[in-house]
């Protein structure tokens, strides 16, 4: 069984917070909002290594024609798919300092078919970069000239949307959450299960693809009273649902066997009261005598089920690290891991509908990008100009996707605020792939123009792809940059720079190196459960070569520079796991006659923060900027909380 880590000991902080703030709903439910329900409110809160230059677009003399143009699922061709990615565009050259690995990428069309979703991440890229583009156009042909136009959108991303009084209509319901959700993100849903049976229905859906009837399902949650098929009682039984795979494997709650209650998040994906005898007190008679319920004779234990019919409940879907956590009236109630490509940043929409009187519902903690005109220290936090005079020796590449802004906002803040970074011999630069909403993808190109530390890749964002990020980082470090190092780390990651730097030049390997936390003896999931499943014929022997976990690891400059080559001579085995497909690569190295250096950093913390630790994992923007102040104020890497 795990230690209690930092991670666990901020689930029940919220937990606890969870509880009150459900209270605080009720009490606003008694004295005001049943009686006097308030309308719909929305609160808006060039340079190169080898002689190559990696913004000369591909060029085309015209896009070839699309099969079938008069069918919604018309099959766009591979060719299509380049033109309107790789087209010569009208930017400017400030504008194509967030697109330096773009052209460079052009390959990868070729092995799209290599990782799930492959092609579909590269045919939503193209209609979202062409949308992207004409909305550029237009902001340079002058459209809206009294910035109008531009104050509109400063807002587009809400921090929380609010819809009270919501019943109509009452059977199905439906709440748009325009920029996705992110970590910490939640739903707060009050209602009352009414009707026939009060079954009811809360879907997280995502955007449908052109030509497909219906979106993907990232969470499906039906609250069954009456029990179904399977049992009588009542259950949850939650689910996902794609086109491709349709429905997958349910998820009960109670589940059928105990064996089957497994942990998300360090929750259980089921609270063991769920179904089992309610052994709280009542009251009897008028003495205020208080009695077990199991004690009274000819009373029949009522089973513990956190829905009633015709009884009030706050529910809060709330988004964790791995997984969508429910509590009902303050109380954990269920987990639900996340599937495979279905990931909470692809939710568009909140959808409610069977027996149920919905009387709120709250979306908060959503990603929004921070205004740029009220961020004082702007320029402080904007990145040194790249140069070719000036030497690079450690070039980060940061995982990050399309709305964390909050988090790259807390990273500039932190340690990217390390002199090394302020004078440019380490250069940082985010990832960041392309989001299905135009909305999102507007506010990240501001946001790249802003700052000058994106980097856009060609493809839409799905955890099967990261792989793709980490080519994309190798490329940068060598073909944009030359460093003598290349970092690859996440968003959610405090760097300790200076000790990264210092163990560099303790080590003084500069050829065959990776350095990182170490992992020598590892084997493939086969469950197909896990999130980190493989399949034999993505992975047929029975050990892994030896990886660096993701959170933050370093190749040398010959590694980084090799992955590249062996991309473009289609050597390169695409492999999901980004952190171990960087281990088969430098096996596959090895074998061909690379000497390789594998040096472990123990205080790399994978799962949460340590004192000493080199880098922490799983911070969030507030850890961050607390951790930063404590290095400041102590000059120690002490963990937050710690006294």
């Amino acid at each position: 069984m795990k230690a209690e880590t930092p991670h666990l000991t901020r689930m029940k902080k919220w937990y606890g917070g969870a509880l009150v703030s459900s209270l605080f709903m009720l009490l606003l439910l008694r004295y005001g909002f049943m009686k006097n329900p308030v309308e719909e409110s929305y609160l808006m809160n060039p340079f190169s290594s080898n002689g190559t230059n990696p913004l000369e677009w591909v060029r085309f003399t015209a896009p070839p024609a699309l099969q079938n143009p008069g069918n919604a699922s018309q099959v766009i061709s591979i060719d299509a798919i380049a033109f309107s990615l790789f087209a010569l565009r009208n930017l400017s050259k400030g504008e194509q300092q967030s697109l330096l690995t773009w052209n460079l990428l052009k390959n990868l069309i070729n092995h799209s078919h290599a990782l799930p979703n492959g092609v579909e991440a590269i045919k939503e890229a193209g209609s979202a970069w062409n949308s992207l583009m004409d909305s550029i156009e237009e902001e340079k042909l002058g459209y809206g000239n009294d910035n109008s136009s531009r104050k509109a959108k400063e807002k587009q991303c809400p921090h929380f949307l609010n819809k009270m009084n919501a019943t109509e209509p009452e059977s199905h319901y439906k709440l748009r959450v325009p920029c996705g959700l992110t970590q910490g993100s939640s739903i707060t849903i009050i209602g009352i299960p009414n009707g026939l049976l009060g079954d009811f229905r809360i879907d997280l859906t995502g955007e449908a693809l052109p030509g497909e009837p219906d979106p993907p399902i990232i969470l499906h949650y039906n609250v069954r009273l009456h029990g179904d098929k399977i049992t009588e009682d009542p259950v949850i039984v939650q689910n996902t649902w794609t086109i491709a795979h349709d429905w997958g494997e349910e998820v009960r709650c109670p589940p059928p066997t105990p064996e089957e209650n497994e942990k998300v998040d360090e929750l259980e994906q089921c609270n063991k009261l769920v179904g089992n005898d309610d052994n709280r007190t009542i009251r009897v008679h008028s003495h205020g005598l208080r009695l077990p319920l199991m004690g009274l004779q000819g009373v029949k234990p009522r089973r513990y089920f956190p829905f009633k019919q015709g009884s009030l409940f706050v529910a809060t879907l709330r988004v964790g690290p791995e997984g969508v956590q429910m509590t009902v009236d303050g109380k954990h109630v269920t987990s639900f891991a996340y599937r495979e490509t279905l990931e909470p940043w692809l939710v568009s929409e909140v959808r409610i509908s069977g027996d149920v009187k919905l009387i709120s519902v709250l979306a908060s903690g959503l990603p929004t990008s921070e205004d740029s005109d009220h961020t004082i220290d702007i320029e402080a936090l904007k990145s040194v100009p790249l140069s070719l005079q000036r030497p690079v020796d450690l070039f980060i590449g940061v995982f990050s996707t399309a709305n964390n802004f909050k988090r790259r906002m807390a990273v500039r803040r932190t340690w990217m605020q390390y002199p090394e970074v302020q004078s440019g011999t380490v250069v940082v630069r985010f990832f960041v792939g392309l989001h299905k909403n135009h909305i999102v993808n507007d506010e990240l190109w501001n946001e790249a123009r802003t700052y000058g530390d994106i980097q856009l890749m060609p493809f839409v964002d799905y955890y099967s792809l990261i792989t793709w990020k980490t080519l994309a980082i190798c490329i940068f470090g060598t073909e944009v940059v030359s460093a003598k190092f290349v970092m690859k780390t996440d968003d959610d990651a405090f760097v300790r720079l200076d000790e990264v730097m210092a163990s560099l030049s303790r080590i003084n390997v500069t050829h065959g190196l990776l350095y990182g936390l170490i992992n020598s003896d590892s084997q493939p999931h086969r469950s197909t459960d896990s999130k980190w499943f493989i399949s034999p014929e993505e992975w047929s022997e029975e050990k892994y070569p030896p990886w660096a976990h993701g959170p933050g690891y370093v190749v040398s400059h010959d590694i980084a520079k090799a992955v590249y080559k062996r991309f473009n001579e289609v050597r390169l085995k695409m492999f999901k796991l980004e952190d171990v497909a960087m281990g088969i690569w430098i096996a596959d190295m090895q074998k061909d006659g690379l000497e390789v250096h594998y040096e472990k950093e123990e205080r790399i913390f994978n799962e949460g923060c340590k004192d000493g630790y080199v880098i922490a994992h799983y911070q969030g923007p507030r850890e961050m900027m607390c951790l930063w102040q404590k290095l400041q104020e102590t000059k120690r890497a002490r963990c937050c909380g710690d006294p």
